[in-house]
């Protein structure tokens, strides 16, 4: 029964290859021309009355030659209209493949799925869609925040295509410069590897790093010794989940509140409080070298700036007014849900006018 199976699965990939909408416009597109070519030489059409007679012979509907063909012309008329049997039903026999199938509807998908992530800029990409990657979506989902999955498996891309949450994606390998450019990571802020392999993992953030060396990545590692590798190869935060998790269950025997608090502040226990980092290079040419004073953040959007984190890499909780954003810094900004979005419109707008989100 597999044996079967596996051969009608052949003979199905080997009709699709044959059976392509690009090769039946091409022929179409050589009988017109070929014909009215044909028309020119033989019977000395002018370009007009040549497309017309190649026009009316490809469609068979039966109107009057312009003019009485010649021996050669009623020669030449004869094979273009056996060819374009050949043609016509080639056409027919492509289109009833998509039809029935189902590859016209799936095409029509892939193409609206597609130019929506074509329109996405400062997005995330989130490089497979395992255990992790789907905490990873639920949370960007909750926060209304851009993304895109990149999936290889068939299952998983059927499992995305079937749920409400209308998740746009790419089906390919994520180690691919092609694929990685499909999904945006020209215009993505941010990419997510979470594969369970520490080597696979270790290429996406290769191959990210060379195409967008500005991008932000976050990888997961499996073994420790693997951190090193893929901070190497352009990684900016390498996550150990064993790691994480031994550090969370020590943390709730020395501190349990503190652990519930920021459980409620993750979203845990459904709070829309969000931690939001903003790199310098993420930040308009406006904001540059301004201090947290002139930003007026907190005025605008009722967001908190809590952490500022220097170029060195060194962390100040609380830092002061006068602390400004230079090359290489961020900011740590706490808000809820709304106050992030009046936040990120807020920088969007920065220097267009003086305060765009601050009412009268």
């Amino acid at each position: 029964m597999a044996g079967l199976w596996q051969k009608d699965w052949g003979i199905y990939k080997f009709t699709g290859r044959l059976l392509r909408s690009d090769i039946a416009w091409v022929l179409i597109t050589i009988s017109l021309l070929g014909g009215a070519l044909g028309y020119m030489l033989i019977e000395n059409y002018d370009p007009v009355e040549a497309f017309y007679m190649a026009v009316i012979t490809f469609s068979t509907v039966g109107f009057t030659e312009v003019r009485a063909l010649s021996e050669g012309g009623r020669i030449f008329t004869s094979f273009l209209i056996i060819f374009n049997i050949g043609v016509f039903a080639y056409f027919l026999s492509v289109f009833t493949y998509y039809v029935v199938q189902g590859e016209f509807f799936k095409n029509l998908h892939l193409k609206h799925i597609q130019n929506k992530i074509d329109a996405l800029e400062n997005h995330v990409i989130i490089c497979g869609y395992g255990r992790y990657g789907k905490e990873v979506a639920k949370t960007f989902l909750k926060h209304e925040l851009p993304f895109v999955i990149i999936e290889q498996k068939e299952e998983i891309i059927k499992e995305i295509q079937s749920n409400d949450l209308n998740i746009l994606y790419v089906q390919g390998n994520a180690t691919e410069d092609e694929v990685l450019k499909q999904a945006g990571i020209l215009r993505a802020r941010s990419l997510i590897a979470t594969l369970p392999d520490d080597s696979e993992n270790l290429f996406i953030v290769l191959s990210a790093d060379q195409l967008k060396p500005e991008l932000n990545i976050v990888s997961r590692g499996i073994s420790r010794h693997a951190e090193k590798k893929m901070r190497l190869a352009g990684a900016d935060h390498v996550i150990l989940p064993d790691q994480i998790g031994s550090f969370y269950m020590a943390t709730l025997v020395n501190k349990p509140e503190t652990v519930e608090f920021f459980s409620f502040l993750t979203n845990e226990f459904e709070s829309d409080v969000g931690f939001e980092e903003i790199h310098y290079r993420q930040m308009p040419k406006a904001c540059h070298n301004q201090s947290i004073a002139d930003l007026k953040i907190r005025s605008v959007s009722g967001a908190n700036i809590i952490g500022y984190k220097t170029p060195g890499g060194r962390y100040l909780v609380n830092p002061p007014p006068k602390t400004k954003l230079i090359k290489d810094s961020s900011f740590i900004i706490l808000g809820d849900k709304n106050q992030l979005k009046k936040l990120r419109d807020y920088l969007k707008n920065y220097g267009e006018q003086e305060h765009p989100l601050v009412s009268d």
